[in-house]
């Protein structure tokens, strides 16, 4: 359990904060960068749930992933180190496991892409390529802190490693909601929007 007594606390007022095991860090640090791209992830997964219409299995599943965000912003704020003295919230196989078992559930009654599809048809699928472009940045930025880091504790590189199954969770749920916004429109019976290259927008067109 967790207790807030007071939400300011003016420790942050110098550019630096704290990670999770306590360590003081600049708020330009990596991992900050990582962990709060995945915080705004989460709060537009809130968005959606109270602003737009979601079948009620997509919405069970959501409302897991927002606590599991949590649990990965947890993650990459916790360096990892080999011998941890308390144990560590981390991401673990089982919840990969389940982003690619409901990609498969959610996307194997959709219809074979013969094109790339742009982000259109109901609000409700739009919103969702909204959040898989937001996760791939909460990705990159987890790999940039990885770069910094490394994956493992390693004597080379100060400060702990970035454990390699967040940012494995981050990559599957970027293809889960990518699922999500084409299963929004096929539940919606609205047509999907397909990408026209400029060469077949555009056919009379001067090519150089």
């Amino acid at each position: 359990m967790v207790h807030l007594t007071r939400i300011y606390t003016r420790t942050g007022d110098a550019g630096q904060t704290r990670l999770t095991d306590n360590s003081v860090t600049s708020k330009t640090d990596p991992r900050v960068g990582a962990y709060g791209h995945v915080d705004e992830l989460n709060s537009a997964i809130g968005l959606l749930l109270a602003q737009y219409q979601v079948d009620a299995d997509v919405r069970a599943a959501l409302e897991l992933i927002q606590n599991e965000l949590f649990d990965v912003g947890a993650d990459l704020s916790n360096p990892v180190v080999s011998e941890p003295k308390y144990e560590p919230l981390r991401i673990i196989a089982s919840s990969v496991d389940r982003l690619e078992q409901w990609c498969d559930r959610f996307g194997e009654d959709l219809p074979a892409l013969n094109s790339f599809i742009l982000s259109g048809g109901s609000p409700t699928s739009a919103y969702f390529h909204v959040l898989r472009t937001m996760t791939r940045r909460a990705e990159r930025a987890a790999w940039a802190a990885a770069e910094r880091y490394g994956l493992e504790d390693d004597p080379a590189k100060a400060g702990g490693g970035v454990n390699l199954l967040a940012l494995r969770y981050l990559n599957r749920l970027s293809d889960l909601f990518f699922i999500f916004a084409r299963h929004a429109n096929a539940t919606a019976g609205v047509a999907e929007v397909l990408w026209v290259p400029g060469g077949e927008r555009n056919p009379d067109a001067p090519r150089r």
